[in-house]
């Protein structure tokens, strides 16, 4: 080892520089190997997204062929698809029923909150200015003089993101933002689909009401028939007491759908945000022309758009922003804080005196252990929730998709058999009648063949009716129109 001679000179002394470690303060020397761990551990906070494990299916089990559903049509804009239908009194409700309705109003505030809390979210990238002025004027008890004082300071706070805190905190705000611009998509698709039911349902009850009408005028025409040959001693009493007993069950019935048709009429007026009893436009029957027709070929992917799936989605991403935040807070969080203030004992010299500080602070919350392991798990309790909630309204949205293309296909079946029961219903009751007025039977064989006639046709309007709402029932499942106008 070389060792310097007493006699040879020494080195000259440098002198300190200002920006040399030694003139730093100490508080910052100190902070310096925190700082330089953390920015080295940044990105090491962020959770990796995990792909929840879902069994997705190819393709649909009832998927309609292509030979039955025809050439494709034009595309419907996603929140029109009741324009398919070609009703302009549906087209006009549904409008309505989108610009009054108090549940789409409120979902709609709630995403405009939801959206200014993601804007407040954001202004954490810059720091906090905040300003603060004082004026004092006090007497003197012993003698006429007087003071003034006055000061103004005003003080900057900045959090340097260290870990990504402020960043996760960021973007929670933006996915709940999204999600909650899906539910509101969500809730009007929701609304417009309830609007074409009841409108539909409208339709249905004033045909039902029309059928029950034929039917009794047909039971008050058949009555006064018997009772016309009781009288003239053709028939028993027996055949009496039956047209009796037909038209009171008819009329009887009249009241239930009198009844239904009321309630229904209630249903649409709230929709619109109107009193009960307040009169919406209905239709007097179903729709008699060809309803829109179901796409060939619909990716099962397809779901991947609907409202809730994506807000379920969201949700997760925000969640997992929210994890990652709590676990950053427990870290060191260093701040920097500026302040500039002025003080004076006139407040006309409120600016010649003014002074400055800057100073940084650092936290150390993680000291709290037992706490921070505690608040790390219940967040990463809560973005597990979140994981399964996605799955599971993934899976739900196949689930109704399969549903409705099953009951698409079933309900056409449905229809073709319910009208070839139609036609021989009616054979059934012509024959019936001429048999009974020739005396070759008693009554009561025509009125079970009329009571099978009125049966059949309810069965077709009412299937006509589950057609329209299973179509409109399809569209929510894809969450948008997989369907052709014009079939």
């Amino acid at each position: 080892m070389n060792r310097r001679s007493p006699h040879s000179p020494r080195p000259p002394r440098l002198p300190h520089s200002p920006h040399s470690p030694r003139a730093l303060p100490v508080r910052l020397l100190a902070a310096l190997p925190v700082i330089a761990v953390a920015l080295s551990a940044c990105s090491a906070l962020r959770t990796p997204e995990v792909d929840p494990a879902l069994d997705v299916p190819q393709h649909w089990q009832h998927a309609p062929r292509q030979d039955t559903a025809g050439q494709p049509g034009t595309a419907l804009e996603q929140h029109a698809w009741w324009e398919a239908f070609g009703d302009p009194q549906l087209s006009a409700l549904v409008a309505s029923a989108l610009a009054t309705n108090n549940d789409l109003a409120i979902t709609a505030l709630r995403f405009e909150r939801a959206r200014l809390r993601a804007g407040l979210a954001a202004t954490n990238r810059a720091p906090e200015l905040s300003a603060q002025a004082r004026g004092t004027r006090q007497w003197s008890l012993d003698g006429p003089g007087r003071r003034d004082e006055g000061g103004l300071n005003a003080t900057v706070n900045y959090e340097i993101d260290l870990w990504g805190r402020l960043a996760s905190l960021r973007g929670a705000a933006h996915w709940e933002a999204r999600a909650s611009a899906a539910d509101l998509e969500a809730a009007t698709i929701a609304l417009a689909a309830t609007t074409a039911t009841l409108y539909w349902r409208a339709g249905l009850l004033n045909e039902l009401i029309d059928i029950s009408g034929q039917s009794l005028a047909d039971a008050r025409r058949t009555l006064g028939l018997v009772a016309a040959r009781y009288r003239a001693g053709a028939v028993s009493g027996l055949d009496l007491a039956q047209a009796e007993q037909q038209l009171a069950a008819l009329l009887a019935e009249r009241t239930v759908l009198d009844q239904q048709r009321s309630e229904n009429r209630q249903a649409l007026a709230i929709l619109f945000n109107r009193p009960p009893g307040h009169d919406v436009a209905e239709p007097q029957a179903l729709p008699v022309e060809a309803l829109p027709r179901i796409a060939a070929g619909i990716p099962a992917a397809v779901v991947g758009r609907r409202p809730d799936v994506r807000q379920a989605e969201w949700r997760l991403r925000a969640a997992l922003a929210n994890a990652d935040a709590t676990r950053a807070s427990f870290y060191p969080k260093l701040t920097l804080t500026g302040i500039v203030g002025t003080g004076s004992a006139a407040l006309a010299s409120l600016l010649r005196d003014p002074t400055a500080l800057l100073g940084a602070g650092l936290s150390l919350p993680f000291l709290q252990w037992n706490t921070t392991q505690l608040t790390i798990q219940v967040s990463h309790n809560e973005y597990q929730e979140t994981v399964v909630q996605y799955r599971q309204s993934l899976y739900t949205a196949f689930a109704e998709v399969e549903n409705a293309l099953s009951d698409h296909a079933g309900l056409g079946v449905r229809a073709d058999r319910l009208g070839e029961s139609l036609e021989s219903a009616s054979r059934a009751e012509r024959l019936s009648a001429a048999r009974y007025r020739a005396g070759a039977t008693a009554l009561q064989p025509w009125l079970d063949a009329k009571e099978t006639l009125r049966q059949a046709a309810v069965a077709a309007a009412r299937n006509r009716f589950d057609r329209l709402v299973n179509i409109t029932t399809l569209y929510k499942a894809l969450g948008g129109p997989a369907v052709e106008s014009g079939a």
